[in-house]
């Protein structure tokens, strides 16, 4: 299904295409659209198989070995066979997912899959020869939109996520991510830890949209909240916010909605509800962020009083410790104990890999003409995350990791309204060119 995504030839010794990773956007934009606006591209449907295969047409014609590892990863090689790839800390990766939660937006996982090809293929034209392995992975199950845990892929491949949990988990059809993954021909069994492959990853770079507006450092204004307020198209994540996901279980008596007073009844729905304002007044209480945006009811029909209901509670937030009061004013709230279904300490970035690549970005950035500072230098604000990142998962696995944002004005995320303009996402790319040129150059190693 690849289309006209060239941008033309450039100059040079080179071969190949250039890639325009705006153009590439425009190629998927129908693959998974939801009926009720956004993209649904949840794992192992067809939607997310027909990303794959056209991320793995568009590499292999960039000249990229692709390969899937046991967990489900899509692994695209430039310079994979040169001398001493096989080491520890050889390979530069770049990359990211293009799976979606239900109906949300365009650019969360995609936008760094396009912008790494665009840059191999920018690259690979201008005769740029790798001095180590460059590596863009596509990884599976980020978002966890339909079994519920989110970098699955990821988590599976650092040893994180235990296989046979991991195999258990159900969709709201019942179906098992086992299951799912034998109707599309891959082997479940085979799940599992690849220390050898994570300890080739020296660094890894993850491109995403700015998620939310929060607060910066190194804008225009210092604490701008977000890239648009702070005058730059571009930045760098400091850390992942901890964050997880809870459940709450509620027993009910099913019993006739049209026959049953309301005094003689044992309604989970009346608790449910409590739930959610709780959450809501927990977070406010205690400074965090609270959202109830799953529930699921028992037997689930309109004329009759639920047997059961469950909710699930997403919590996160600057200070664990805050997170973790929240949660239990819910449950403490509620007389029901939180099951808690996952959770990531705060996850920060390495500040040394982070330094190494502002100059290439600025380069990018310079070329762009894009705003500068006091300093005279272009403007690359630093900033925090909320959301959670195959990147962060690497990151907690001990390796050198950083993340690139490219401004999103209206900070919408997981949704539709979520945005990136042109030139935004095609500085981005440019910026990825000079980080590869820079990282994977004769001079890496300084």
């Amino acid at each position: 299904m690849t289309g006209d995504a060239v941008a033309g030839v450039a100059p040079g010794s080179g071969s190949g295409p250039v890639l325009d990773p705006v153009a590439l956007l425009a190629e998927i934009d129908d693959v998974g659209r939801a009926a009720g606006g956004g993209w649904s591209r949840l794992v192992h449907t067809d939607a997310e198989r027909t990303l794959r295969d056209w991320f793995t047409e568009h590499a292999t014609r960039l000249g990229l070995a692709v390969e899937t590892d046991r967990n489900g990863n899509l692994w695209a090689w430039w310079g994979g066979d040169l001398p001493g790839a096989d080491g520890p800390g050889a390979v530069l990766q770049v990359g990211s997912h293009l799976d979606s939660v239900p109906a949300g937006g365009a650019y969360d996982g995609p936008l760094g899959v396009v912008s790494a090809l665009a840059a191999v293929s920018r690259l690979r034209a201008e005769g740029f020869t790798p001095h180590r392995p460059v590596v863009v992975p596509v990884f599976a199950e980020e978002e966890g939109g339909r079994f519920g845990i989110a970098c699955a892929g990821s988590r599976l491949m650092t040893g994180a996520l235990d296989p046979a949990r991991a195999g258990a988990l159900a969709d709201p059809d019942g179906v098992t991510a086992a299951d799912a993954a034998r109707r599309v021909g891959a082997d479940p069994t085979a799940w599992g830890p690849e220390p050898a492959r994570l300890a080739r990853i020296g660094e890894a770079v993850e491109l995403h949209v700015e998620q939310g507006h929060l607060p910066t450092s190194g804008g225009c204004r210092h604490g701008a909240l977000g890239l648009a307020e702070a005058g730059a198209p571009l930045g760098l994540l400091t850390e992942i916010w901890p964050h997880g996901r809870w459940r709450f279980d509620l027993v009910g008596e099913a019993n006739h909605a049209g026959t049953t007073p309301l005094d003689r009844r044992t309604d989970p729905m009346l608790v449910l509800a409590e739930g959610v304002l709780a959450a809501r007044r927990a977070a406010e209480r205690h400074g965090v962020l609270a959202t109830v945006g799953k529930v699921r009811v028992d037997p689930g029909a309109v004329n009759a009083i639920p047997s059961a209901a469950r909710f699930w509670l997403d919590a996160r937030g600057a200070d664990a410790g805050a997170v973790d009061a929240a949660v239990a004013d819910v449950a403490a709230a509620l007389g029901t104990p939180a099951v808690r279904e996952s959770w990531t300490p705060v996850t920060q970035f390495d500040t040394g890999l982070g330094a190494r690549l502002a100059a290439p970005v600025r380069v990018a950035l310079a070329a762009a003409g894009a705003p500068v500072g006091a300093d005279g230098l272009p403007l690359l604000p630093s900033l925090p995350s909320g959301a959670g990142h195959d990147a962060g998962v690497l990151a907690e696995a001990g390796v050198p990791t950083a993340m690139l944002v490219v401004r999103n004005p209206s900070g919408i995320s997981h949704a539709p309204g979520e945005h990136a303009e042109d030139g935004d996402v095609r500085l981005g790319a440019a910026a990825l060119v000079e980080i590869i040129r820079d990282r994977a150059g004769a001079g890496w190693r300084g």
